[in-house]
């Protein structure tokens, strides 16, 4: 049973539609943009910078788009990274076992994937608190293209005020991703 640390409520979601960044079609223009580390969530993304060139620092994978399977050929490019674990994080929820997770893959050298049972679109959201000054965020917004997220004060001010208005534990889940 996954240990769940905060869930979605629905009146918070149309809030999540919107970007935290910038949205990029072309990755060559996202990666001139980005700071470092990176940290890419989501499948597509994930993809798209392997296909650019590079290996994201972190990157968190549900073998899923848009709630359908990735292609075999997707999934297959996901690969190159120092070290993979796999995490349970049920839809709409963080758990502490994908916080812990996240935080370690931050803080350890080499690249790290972590594959997630379940969903991992709400991580892009503890990604960002956990993320060192000067980091990108990247995560996909559906139909869109890529959203470049600065770990700066403003966005982490925006993601700690949605995080403390999910339901459970904010004040647990922020402290499982800061240093």
């Amino acid at each position: 049973m996954s240990d769940v640390v905060l869930e979605l409520p629905s009146g918070l979601r149309t809030e999540l539609k919107e970007p935290l960044g910038r949205i990029y079609t072309d990755t060559a223009a996202l990666l001139d943009d980005a700071g470092n580390p990176i940290i890419a969530v989501g499948d597509m993304v994930t993809y798209h910078l392997i296909e650019a060139g590079r290996i994201p620092n972190l990157a968190l994978v549900d073998e899923r788009t848009k709630r359908s399977a990735v292609d075999a050929d997707v999934a297959a490019a996901i690969d190159g990274f120092d070290r993979t674990r796999s995490v349970d994080n049920p839809a709409a929820t963080l758990t502490a076992e994908l916080l812990t997770a996240l935080r370690d893959g931050i803080d350890s050298d080499g690249t790290t994937l972590l594959d997630v049972d379940g969903e991992e679109d709400l991580a892009t959201l503890p990604a960002v608190l956990a993320a060192p000054a000067g980091a990108s965020v990247v995560y996909g917004q559906p139909d869109e293209g890529m959203v470049l997220a600065d770990c700066n004060d403003t966005a982490r001010e925006r993601v700690r005020s949605l995080l403390e208005r999910m339901d459970g534990d904010a004040e647990r889940a922020i402290a499982l991703v800061s240093s």
